[in-house]
C-alpha cells in the first residue's frame, strides 16, 4: 500500500514522505494520519459463528457487519458450506451485513435425533425459508451459488417482498445452462438412491468427484489452496452427510421443472440481478449465464475465467462487482 500525507514541514524522499528532524509537530501529525489511513485496511471484520434452531435442526451460520446495513444472505453451493463465503465476508462486512447459513447435511448444521428431514429441494428451502423468518430478516439481497440456486429461486419466487437484489454465481435456471456432464448425471440418478443409481452418486460425491467441481476450469490452479475441495470431503466424511447430499443429487431434477417458474418470475419481478459466472464451469456453461439477461431486461452478467467456485481465484472481483451494484440498496433488514 502506498500512502502520501500530506502534512506541513515534510519532505519527499523516494516516494515516502519524511517529517523534518526538528519538527516533532509534523513528526506527530504524520503518523497521526499514517495510522488513521491504514486503520481500516488493518481492521479484521468481526466475524460470529451461531446456530439456530430451526425446528429441531441446529443451523450453523456466520454473520458479520453492522445488522442495520444492508442485509446479503449467501447461499453455498454442493458439496461446501458457509465455508466457501470466508472470503467474500472478508471483503464486504466494512459496508454489508452477512449472513452464510450452512444447510441439513451440510457443514456444522446438525439435525436433531428426533427430526425426520428428508432430503429435497422443497425441504431445504422450507429450512432456509424458517431460518429467515427466525433471523427476522424481511429485506435482503440472495446471493446463490450451485445448490443456492435452486434453493433461492424458490424462496424468491415464494417471497418476492423479501428480495432486494439477486448476485447469481454458477447457480442455474435455464436448459441452455446445463452441460453434458450434468445432464447425465440428473438422468442417471433421478430414480432416486437405490442399488443401481449408488455407484454413480458415490463417484459424484468421492474424492476425485469434489476435486473435479474444484479445480476444473481455474485460471491458474497452482495459485487455489485446496481448503475448498478438503474442507468439502470433510464434511462429505460424515456418513449421514454423504447420505443427504447424495438424496439431493437424486432430487436434482426436480428443480428443472421448475425453470419455466423461475424464469416467469424474473421476467415479471425484474429483481436487480448480477450475474458473476466461472466460464470455464463444466457443468453449468457460460449459456446459463447469458439466459439471465433474456429474461431480466437490466441484468449485468458477467463472466470470469474461472470455474465452478469462481470465488475461490475471483473474490476481489466479485466483491467489487457487488459493491458497485448493490450501493443503492436501502439500509436495514
Amino acid at each position: 500500500m502506498f500512502v502520501r500525507l500530506i502534512t506541513p514541514n515534510v519532505q519527499a524522499y523516494s516516494g515516502v514522505m519524511y517529517p523534518k528532524e526538528n519538527d516533532m509537530t509534523a513528526q506527530a501529525l504524520a503518523a497521526v494520519a499514517l495510522t488513521a489511513a491504514l486503520a481500516p485496511a488493518l481492521a479484521a471484520p468481526v466475524v460470529e459463528y451461531r446456530t439456530l434452531d430451526v425446528d429441531g435442526i441446529q443451523v450453523f451460520y456466520r454473520e458479520a457487519g453492522n445488522p442495520n446495513a444492508p442485509t446479503v444472505l449467501l447461499l453455498h453451493g454442493f458439496p461446501s458450506s458457509s465455508q466457501m463465503y470466508a472470503g467474500l465476508i472478508d471483503a464486504l462486512a466494512d459496508q454489508y451485513h452477512l449472513i452464510a447459513p450452512d444447510y441439513p447435511g451440510a457443514g456444522h448444521t446438525q439435525i436433531g435425533k428426533d427430526v425426520a428431514f428428508k432430503p429435497t429441494f422443497d425441504n431445504l428451502t422450507r429450512v432456509m425459508t424458517r431460518f429467515v423468518e427466525l433471523k427476522g430478516l424481511n429485506r435482503f439481497a440472495l446471493y446463490m451459488q450451485d445448490f443456492g440456486g435452486p434453493v433461492g429461486l424458490r424462496m424468491a419466487s415464494q417471497h418476492p417482498e423479501w428480495i432486494s437484489a439477486l448476485v447469481v454465481q454458477n447457480a442455474n435456471a435455464y436448459d441452455a445452462g446445463l452441460s453434458d456432464e450434468i445432464r447425465h448425471n440428473i438422468s442417471s440418478t433421478a430414480a432416486g438412491l437405490n442399488a443401481q443409481t449408488r455407484p454413480a452418486l458415490e463417484g459424484i460425491t468421492s474424492a476425485e468427484g469434489v476435486q473435479f467441481m474444484y479445480r476444473t476450469g481455474l485460471r491458474q490452479p497452482q495459485r487455489v489452496g485446496p481448503e475448498g475441495w478438503t474442507t468439502a470431503l470433510w464434511g462429505l466424511q460424515n456418513p449421514a452427510n454423504r447420505e443427504i447430499q447424495m438424496r439431493l443429487i437424486a432430487d436434482y431434477h426436480t428443480n428443472l421443472a421448475l425453470y419455466p417458474a423461475w424464469q416467469a418470475y424474473l421476467r415479471e419481478r425484474q429483481p436487480p440481478t448480477l450475474v458473476v459466472w466461472g466460464k470455464n464451469d463444466p457443468l453449468f456453461t457460460a449459456a446459463g449465464a447469458l439466459a439471465y439477461g433474456k429474461d431480466v431486461k437490466q441484468a449485468e452478467i458477467h463472466l470470469l475465467d474461472t470455474g465452478h467456485f469462481a470465488l475461490d481465484e475471483e473474490t476481489p472481483a466479485i466483491a467489487a462487482h457487488m459493491r458497485r451494484f448493490l450501493a443503492g440498496l436501502p439500509a436495514g433488514k
